[in-house]
């Protein structure tokens, strides 16, 4: 008789999931009932107008904000049972972010910036700083890593913030209208390294207004008023 197959246990699982914000005298529902599942690996673009719930969204998933109710599931960790310095090191351990405005330190060089993460995870420093020369040839920087962010252009900044999210090896990157202050030629480029991220393994959750920029993505999640409107997968 045959053993039914194994269906492995999605990477994020979001049951019910409700953010509500208190505005004056008002609540507004900012996710109002959120049920999905992704798999690890796949890539995931989230779409919407302003005011959708699409950053509340990512704010959730990146354990930056937590649900007012609901479940949250990463890796089958209930995040809601976390405390907060539990949270920090969760977040630390399986989370890599990619921000629209870069966030990079200006005092620092790109390798430093790009050790930040392995800073706090205590790494030496002569481990940390090779691990974070490997990252920059990884995204094309090997020759920049003792610049700092104002001599760099754009990309090249981009370019720096993905190497920082790589460098705690997450099994998630999220990232934040990542091409949002960049040129169509320049966005390509950022678009690329990360079809080549997802392509090596990573699952990586987008959010973004750019349709050309979302086609990247296998699985395009469409909000509306806090609800998921509809979801395209290519096929």
């Amino acid at each position: 008789m045959a053993t039914p197959a194994q269906h492995p246990r999605p990477l994020i699982e979001l049951t019910d999931l409700r953010k509500t914000y208190q505005m004056g005298d008002q609540q507004v529902h900012a996710l109002a009932g959120v049920n999905l599942q992704l798999g690890r690996g796949e890539f995931w673009a989230i779409l919407g107008a302003s005011g959708s719930g699409k950053s509340t969204m990512l704010n959730v998933l990146g354990c930056l904000d937590r649900p007012t109710s609901g479940t949250y599931r990463l890796e089958g960790q209930d995040v809601a049972e976390l405390d907060d310095d539990a949270l920090s090191e969760f977040r630390l351990r399986h989370l890599g972010f990619i921000f629209q405005s870069f966030n990079l330190i200006p005092q620092l060089t790109v390798r430093e910036n790009i050790e930040l993460p392995l800073y706090y995870l205590g790494w030496e420093a002569e481990r940390s700083a090779d691990h974070a020369a490997v990252l920059a040839e990884q995204v094309g920087l090997a020759d920049r890593l003792d610049h700092r962010p104002n001599e760099l252009s754009g990309g090249q900044q981009q370019r720096v913030a993905v190497a920082r999210a790589l460098a705690n090896d997450p099994p998630v990157l999220l990232a934040d209208e990542p091409t949002g202050n960049l040129d169509s030629s320049t966005s390509g480029q950022i678009m690329s390294l990360l079809d080549e991220l997802n392509q090596n393994g990573k699952t990586i959750i987008m959010v973004t207004h750019e349709q050309d920029i979302a086609a990247h993505a296998q699985h395009r999640l469409h909000m509306r008023d806090g609800i998921i409107d509809r979801i395209e997968r290519d096929t």
